[in-house]
């Protein structure tokens, strides 16, 4: 009786490994940013592993409560080495695999973002300059420095209780309402004018703190264009519930027809506001 009770774990938990080892990582549905997917990715692997080791414990379990619920002189399980050693080694290669698993997706430069290299060597109009239009974008058009670079970046202020965006290169300043470029490197450079923040975009896979006096920064990159919405998740305030962001994504031409039309509309209002200005001062 011993030795069948022993030698039917033993083999539970070899198929148990086996169908572990088998998994390989399918896939999850098409995500709408990178961001997502990696984290979509990393949560069907986990699942796949802990439900075959869940089914196996409750079967296990299910089976002792119905074989020995009438047994009035229960023996403990008989030592038995090479068991012992096989759930060991299964245990470690698991862990091993949900470790390898993990650190992979977290240590990913769009999980765990850096300050692209790129950084304040120009990128006008939304690109990679951190400090504005200068380097390659600087004396250039919005529409020529918004093809300088590759990346784009996104300068990101919030306050109680909303979020500012600032686009370098350009003269566009939008309030709660991100614009970016689908199929494009973002990085949204982020700090607080005030207390902690914290910017969350629930179908993009992005979340990240805002502090005072630091500066965070999300990457990501959008595969599908559309209207998003954005959320402060870090309680701010009497306001928190308010502070909200739409977040659209458009296709790359639209964007910086979005920007060159938003840029000319800025300008516009800041020569009219002069004019008035100089009107005023002269009539005094």
């Amino acid at each position: 009786m011993r030795r069948r009770r022993t030698g039917g774990v033993r083999w539970g938990t070899i198929a148990c490994l086996l169908l572990t080892a088998g998994i390989t990582a399918v896939e999850p549905a098409a995500a709408q940013s990178v961001n997502k997917r990696l984290i979509d990715s990393l949560n069907y692997q986990l699942a796949y592993v802990a439900l075959p080791l869940t089914l196996l414990v409750e079967l296990i379990l299910v089976y002792a409560v119905f074989r020995f619920r009438n047994n009035d002189d229960p023996q403990p399980t008989a030592e038995d080495k090479p068991l012992e050693i096989t759930w060991t080694i299964a245990t470690a290669i698991i862990l091993l695999f949900v470790g390898v698993a993990a650190f992979t997706v977290l240590t990913n430069p769009y999980i765990t973002p850096t300050q692209p290299r790129s950084a304040g060597t120009g990128g006008g109009a939304g690109g990679s300059s951190l400090g504005g239009a200068s380097g390659s974008g600087a004396g250039m058009g919005v529409a020529d420095a918004a093809n300088t670079s590759n990346a784009v970046t996104v300068h990101t202020l919030a306050y109680q209780w909303g979020w500012q965006f600032q686009y370098p290169g350009t003269n566009v300043t939008t309030h709660d309402d991100l614009v970016l470029p689908a199929h494009t490197d973002i990085y949204i450079r982020m700090t607080s004018a005030d207390v902690i923040h914290s910017l969350f975009i629930p179908q993009l896979g992005v979340k990240q703190d805002v502090f005072p006096k630091r500066t965070t920064i999300i990457h990501t990159r959008v595969y599908k264009t559309g209207t998003y919405r954005g959320y402060c998740t870090e309680f701010c305030g009497s306001g928190h519930a308010r502070m909200r962001t739409k977040v659209r994504v458009l296709p790359k031409k639209q964007y910086r027809q979005w920007l060159r039309n938003k840029s000319k509309k800025t300008a516009s209002t800041n020569g009219s506001a002069a004019t008035r200005n100089a009107s005023a001062k002269t009539a005094g």
